[in-house]
């Protein structure tokens, strides 16, 4: 753990989407902070946090961070981790430039646990009865909902149940902004 911190991009899963998940930033900030992270930041209210560790292993964090959270907050949640440095090739790497830049909104970034294989992916394309565009690369799925994802069947269920791990999904523009505040 020797060397300049690493940035850090923390990604919760399910975090102020019903009552009985509700999360402050600014608790989810102090978690950080008494943690010992440097500069964290909170990006909307859907879990999202940039900070700064000298700790290089993001399962090391993910576990730290879980039982933290639990332990101070009292919520139960999974996190995601990605250093800045990935995310730069995850933005890089969008198989969806166009739909990207001109439907933002509607391009969508799943971060996993794990790369799933070509089997997983090929049965969850099977599974999905819409016209969503898919494609994994890595750690990551990356999705454009043509119609929006509020009917669709490509569901975070249904992606997990076929990729055999957690997910948590976030919009285009909002993985450009968690990119400039990495960045910062």
């Amino acid at each position: 753990m020797s060397g300049a911190p690493t940035t850090w991009i923390a990604l919760l899963r399910g975090v102020n989407l019903g009552p009985s998940r509700r999360l402050l930033m600014t608790d989810l900030t102090a978690v950080f902070t008494a943690l010992g992270f440097a500069g964290a930041k909170t990006l909307l209210q859907s879990g999202n946090v940039v900070f700064r560790a000298a700790e290089k292993s993001a399962a090391k964090l993910e576990k730290l961070l879980a039982i933290e959270t639990e332990k101070r907050l009292g919520l139960k949640t999974t996190y995601l981790l990605r250093s800045a440095a990935e995310w730069t090739a995850i933005v890089a790497a969008n198989p969806f430039p166009k739909e990207a830049a001109t439907d933002p909104g509607r391009t969508v970034l799943v971060a996993l646990q794990a790369a799933p294989t070509t089997a997983q992916v090929a049965a969850l394309a099977k599974a999905n009865p819409g016209r969503e565009k898919m494609k994994a690369i890595g750690r990551e799925l990356y999705t454009y909902y043509p119609d929006g994802q509020g009917q669709s069947k490509l569901t975070s269920p249904l992606i997990d149940r076929h990729l055999g791990g957690v997910s948590t999904a976030r919009n285009w523009n909002t993985v450009l902004k968690l990119a400039r505040l990495a960045g910062e």
